[in-house]
């Protein structure tokens, strides 16, 4: 009997590692068709948001509503 019980425990790990090996390379394809579909929405909308006008009178008028920058005032150290 005890030599039986010796032979269970390799074949409990066989079966284990089958189980895990089906496991590990299952099929994970299912989620990728959503996830890519929002990242072309993504990448989309960040196109539309970053681009730069063509016509020259458009691009002085959007640069005009931009505040630029102030001067620091110079300090003097005496």
């Amino acid at each position: 009997m005890a030599a039986l019980a010796w032979l269970l425990i390799p074949l409990f790990a066989v079966v284990g590692a089958a189980i895990w090996g089906s496991w590990a390379s299952r099929n994970k394809t299912t989620g990728d068709v959503a996830e890519l579909a929002g990242y072309a929405r993504f990448r989309d909308a960040m196109e539309r948001t970053h681009t730069v006008p063509a016509d020259p009178t458009t691009a002085a008028a959007s640069a005009s509503l931009v505040p630029e920058r102030e001067a620091a005032p110079a300090t003097t150290t005496g």
